[in-house]
């Protein structure tokens, strides 16, 4: 059993699963499904109830608290014991472009290179960290929504909206990996 859950899925059978979740959704008569979704529920839940932005019963999306629970406490338990020992496989012109960046370690699921305790205090942990987290929450409260809320669920629910801020999420994520990340890579090194 711990091998099966090791090894990568295939992409129509782990797709298969989450498109499962939007049927489920929808005949338990919930519409609304998302991380982003969970973070305000959790806010409203914390914060004094002066903020209009957060007055409204979170008890509603109780659910989506216990996800957010699930899914941090899944993604400790796979980093902790279940990791696969296999090099992350990875095209090998992406390699060799990401080495001409500066990116040399490969070991893992993230670059080390960029994403350790290490260079949290340093320039590239303020860009990627700090900057692109507050870039990440400000695009998901501007779109009213993160990508697994809009693209499993608005998309499913044929929502307009979704099918715009999907496209808006595609573009975004196009244009970083392709003249946002080399540019940043290289002033940085």
């Amino acid at each position: 059993m711990l091998e099966l859950l090791q090894r990568p899925w295939p992409w129509y059978l782990a797709g298969f699963m989450i498109g499962l979740l939007v049927p489920a959704l929808l005949l338990l008569g919930n519409k609304k499904f998302g991380i982003s979704s969970s973070f305000r529920d959790i806010c409203a839940a914390c914060v004094p109830a002066g903020l209009s932005f957060f007055k409204y019963d979170w008890r509603d999306n109780l659910w989506n608290i216990f996800f957010l629970t699930g899914a941090i406490i899944g993604g400790f338990i796979a980093q902790t014991w279940m990791q696969n020992p296999a090099p992350v496989a990875i095209n090998p012109e992406t390699t060799a472009a990401l080495q001409d960046l500066g990116i040399q370690d490969f070991t893992g699921l993230l670059p080390s290179d960029i994403f350790t305790w290490e260079n949290l205090f340093s320039l590239k942990g303020l860009i990627f960290f700090v900057i692109g987290g507050f870039l990440v929450g400000f695009g998901t409260r501007y779109a009213g929504g993160c990508t697994s809320g809009h693209t499993i669920m608005g998309l499913a629910d044929l929502q307009w909206p979704s099918l715009v801020a999907s496209m808006c999420f595609m573009a975004g994520g196009f244009f970083s990996a392709h003249l946002l990340l080399p540019n940043i890579l290289k002033w940085l090194n």
